[in-house]
């Protein structure tokens, strides 16, 4: 049984509103003069791309921009990224956009170092040692993909999203800074607020590593609940309940814009260094078979597998209660864990996510398979507080439904 916890970051973290400004001397600090940066043709039309390009600074001899990138990145456009990057040799790599951006970043950071092909590094502890210097720098407030471990593909043939999970992953440099967010669309910022939201929950409610079946020195893609998590969790929940309904209805409140942006970065270290769970099991074919964003995904099913995993956790949800600000004095316990997920509803529903999995396309003859692949993804399984059958899983689709 493992009976301590252990926290990993980004090599460093700067945040605040300009702080991109910063990139040119960071990155020149260790003699770097030739980035990759990969993002997608949306932040290129909106000029992001060329404000981080000028961010590098005059001495950088030489900057080209990959901007294939796509929601939910295939292995196909992995590979095209790793041709680029062998061809124009780069010293440093960076990811700048969503979550999608910065995970296909880190798999070519991977890729430049090591060779091979993304399925070679699947799965937990597979990389081999460091990667090519690594820059992430967000434009929505959502994943934590700056700060986490995490890089997640799609393999179009399985229909699975597939991760790569290493302690190498997390950047050397990740640079959150608000006024990237301010152009994001109302949709993406709802959907990326439900992903943190689901981040801090699915932490603050995992197993402890106590209760797992795992020897003292063993490492694990995600160690469970611990105080630290918990500390981060917290924050990042309250940051999203008293601000994400905002930054939706007025994306041009720069305080807004700015507690999503720490409480996306705060989520993101709570379940690097604590859990992501069913929620995100459940989501990964859902989402490659029905082409919705993760967060919009993630925010659809999370009320529902927060009901599924009350019994187990009704003193946290209490909690949560209280952290997204519901009235709860004279309640009980349970009456208080109800509340959480009534409030987690409201939010759905007010900052426009779709409702049910037919609302987005879906149909109940998926829900089976949709079921069958979720139960495959043990690391998800283990790490939630109820452990699920693939019964158990199909009946919150069919709740979802």
């Amino acid at each position: 049984m493992r009976c301590y916890w252990d926290f990993y970051a980004a090599g460093k973290l700067m945040f605040g509103g300009g702080v991109i400004d910063q990139l040119a001397a960071e990155i020149q600090k260790e003699s770097r003069r030739r980035p990759l940066i990969i993002t997608d043709k949306n932040l290129a039309n909106a000029g992001i791309v060329e404000r981080v390009i000028a961010a590098t600074g005059e001495k950088a001899n030489d900057t080209c921009v990959f901007q294939e990138s796509e929601a939910e990145p295939s292995l196909e456009v992995a590979m095209k990224a790793f041709q680029v990057a062998q061809e124009f040799k780069p010293d440093t790599i960076i990811g700048l956009g969503g979550g999608s951006n910065m995970d296909l970043a880190k798999m070519t950071a991977l890729l430049l170092a090591h060779g091979g092909a993304p399925e070679d590094y699947f799965g937990f502890d597979q990389v081999p040692g460091p990667v090519t210097p690594l820059v992430c720098i967000p434009t929505t407030s959502g994943t934590g993909s700056e700060v986490s471990h995490a890089a997640v593909l799609t393999d179009t043939e399985s229909g699975l999203k597939v991760s790569t999970l290493s302690r190498h992953l997390r950047p050397s440099l990740a640079i959150v800074d608000p006024e990237l967010t301010m152009t994001c669309p109302r949709h993406v910022t709802a959907e990326s607020g439900m992903d943190a939201l689901t981040h801090a929950i699915e932490a603050f409610t995992a197993r402890h590593p106590t209760d797992l079946s795992t020897a003292d020195g063993e490492d694990l893609p995600y160690p469970g609940k611990n105080p630290m998590a918990d500390a981060l969790a917290e924050k990042a929940i309250r940051l999203i309940g008293q601000n994400l309904e905002q930054a939706v209805k007025n994306p041009d409140d720069k305080v807004a814009r700015e507690q999503m942006s720490l409480a996306a970065t705060l989520a993101g270290l709570a379940f690097s260094n604590g859990a992501v769970a069913i929620v995100h099991a459940l989501e990964y074919p859902m989402g490659v078979e029905l082409h919705c964003s993760h967060g919009q995904g993630n925010g659809l099913l999370l009320p529902y597998v927060m009901r599924f995993n009350k019994p187990a956790r009704i003193k946290a949800f209490a909690q949560i209660s209280e952290f997204l600000g519901c009235q709860t004095k004279g309640m009980s316990l349970e009456g208080a864990a109800d509340k959480a997920i009534e409030k987690v509803e409201s939010i759905k529903r007010n900052v426009g996510l779709p409702e049910k999995i037919r609302d987005i396309g879906g149909k109940r003859e998926q829900l089976c398979a949709f079921a069958d692949k979720s139960i495959q993804i043990k690391r998800l399984m283990d790490i939630n507080p109820v452990q699920p059958s693939r019964d158990d899983l199909l009946c919150i689709l069919e709740s979802a439904f």
